[in-house]
């Protein structure tokens, strides 16, 4: 039979055209009001313009036989395309096809995507807008789940991988985006939770919307499954843009490098003002922060998680940089569960793909206290402590005021195998402070005293005087250097350039046990 080409090519045109609007009328319009993009609105706005190359669009499901049941793509755009100019993997669930609910076929589009971003050592981004398993599919769908989670594992460490919550994701589906190394979500119209409002109310009796048990708030502010929070679809396209500009495209490739008019010898004169002069009145240490980065730029991580230690992205001359630091705004800078589970697993980040960590110290001390204790603080604390001193890229600690006791020695000391550590001349480096330490070492002085409280102020002054200070650190070399704060920038820019071509190897063996 004659098949002239032409007409095939205009066969092709037609399943193509039918391929790239699949969903009813109806649901496109359910989904723009509810402010929502469709599937190829996102990527296309994701991307560079005119780079997306889609796979698998005439892939379709087999579970019916009507034509109209079997809609082209089945519920998944998939692909890849650039990101300023650098070569990413995406995939974005369509809720107007199925819900977005995974069958056979949308896996295998999402098996075959992530096996060649992890071939070609690309990152891959997810754009969740999806009901769960199809129920329709049985069994299928949820053997079929199982193949996503375990590329998740195999990629993990290899290249970055993004999950980003653009309406609802539920029950099994989950567990793909925690598995990922971040998290978006879009607040008011994402939502996760394995269980539904429904199941919750039936077993415990609670009464709790979607928002209330899942939302991006409850997510990026209570259970810390997400680190980052956007207004709509649009904003947090460019929220996983920008972040994408401090990752490498894999763990073989060194982060990008963007130079700016920023002097590398620029003066933080401003350090001078932002420091209290009472040890005990907070500050802020984004501002530190900032103040030192390049152009002041600061994408931070899990902001509203943990807050009293604060991580995030840099540029330092140009280079990516992961920052730690203690947040004296918020309980002291205390070390607690929830901020040594949060700064350990940023750590861990950053080491898996290249990206030297600077660490700033201000701390008290562990949090204390009987929830603490029983909900593991010592397992949870460990976990930074392995965290660090496993990570092999370049390491700077500078300390700027409190750093007392195990806590000290957790964030990135010179004994867990920091590079180089800066202590400012405000730095206290102690077992604790000066009141506790008064009230165990001279106990029997100040109970023998005639007159107890001028001789505990005494005392105090006295342990002030002799140990709360930077100097018998330095004088035995557990710091390399006491520096002028407004030098910090200067200092570690250099300290970080020296560094650029450490070269160090861990043990061989098959992978350590992190105390999780």
């Amino acid at each position: 039979m004659d098949r002239p080409i032409r007409g095939l090519v205009e066969d092709l045109v037609e399943r193509q055209g039918a391929a790239l609007s699949p969903g009813s009328q109806r649901s496109i319009d359910r989904q723009h009001e509810r402010g929502k993009l469709l599937a190829r609105e996102r990527i296309e706005y994701l991307l560079d313009e005119g780079s997306f190359h889609e796979l698998d669009m005439l892939a379709r499901h087999r579970a019916g036989d009507a034509l109209d049941e079997r809609p082209y793509g089945d519920g998944v755009v998939t692909g890849w395309g650039t990101i300023d100019g650098r070569k990413v993997f995406v995939f974005a669930q369509d809720f107007t096809v199925f819900g977005g609910a995974l069958g056979e076929v949308f896996a295998a589009k999402l098996h075959k995507l992530m096996d060649l971003a992890l071939k070609v050592g690309a990152p891959v981004i997810g754009l969740n807008d999806g009901a769960g398993a199809r129920i329709q599919e049985g069994v299928v769908s949820l053997a079929s789940y199982g193949g996503i989670f375990y590329r998740n594992v195999l990629a993990s460490g290899v290249t970055p991988q993004i999950s980003v919550i653009m309406g609802p994701c539920a029950g099994g589906a989950v567990y793909s985006p925690v598995m990922t190394d971040f998290v978006f979500m879009v607040d008011e119209t994402s939502y996760m939770f394995i269980t539904g409002p429904d199941v919750v109310k039936q077993v415990t009796g609670e009464e709790v919307s979607q928002q209330q048990l899942g939302g991006a708030r409850i997510h990026t502010g209570t259970s810390g499954v997400a680190q980052f929070i956007s207004g709509d679809d649009k904003a947090c396209l460019d929220d996983v843009r920008y972040l994408l500009s401090f990752l490498p495209s894999n763990n073989m490739e060194e982060p990008p490098q963007e130079m700016t008019d920023d002097p590398h010898e620029r003066r933080c004169d401003e350090l001078y003002d932002l420091l209290p002069a009472s040890v005990n009145q907070p500050y802020d240490m984004r501002d530190v922060i900032r103040s030192v980065a390049d152009d002041g730029d600061f994408l931070e991580y899990a902001t509203s998680w943990a807050p009293s230690i604060t991580c995030g992205f840099v540029r330092l001359g140009g280079h990516a940089v992961g920052v730690v630091g203690n947040q004296p705004a918020v309980y002291a800078g205390v070390l607690d569960i929830e901020s040594s589970s949060k700064a350990a697993r940023f750590v861990r980040t950053c080491d898996a793909f290249n990206i030297p960590l600077l660490t700033f110290v201000d701390v008290p001390g562990f949090l204390p206290g009987v929830d603490q204790e029983h909900g593991g603080i010592i397992r949870h604390g460990a976990k930074l402590l392995y965290a660090y001193c496993e990570a092999t890229v370049p390491r700077i600690s500078v300390i700027t005021r409190k750093a007392y006791g195990g806590a000290y020695v957790v964030m990135d000391s010179k004994s867990i195998g920091s590079d180089l550590t800066f202590v400012w001349p405000s730095a206290e480096l102690a077992v604790m402070g000066a009141a506790g330490a008064v009230e165990i070492v001279n106990r029997r002085d100040l109970a023998a005293a005639d007159d107890p409280e001028a001789r505990r102020v005494e005392l105090v002054e006295a342990y002030e005087q002799n140990y709360l200070n930077p100097w018998e650190a330095a004088d035995r070399g557990y710091v390399d250097a006491v520096i002028d704060p407004a030098d910090t920038r200067a200092e570690v820019i250099a300290a970080f350039e020296v560094l650029r071509t450490k070269r160090e190897e861990l043990p061989r063996r098959k992978h350590g046990n992190i105390p999780l």
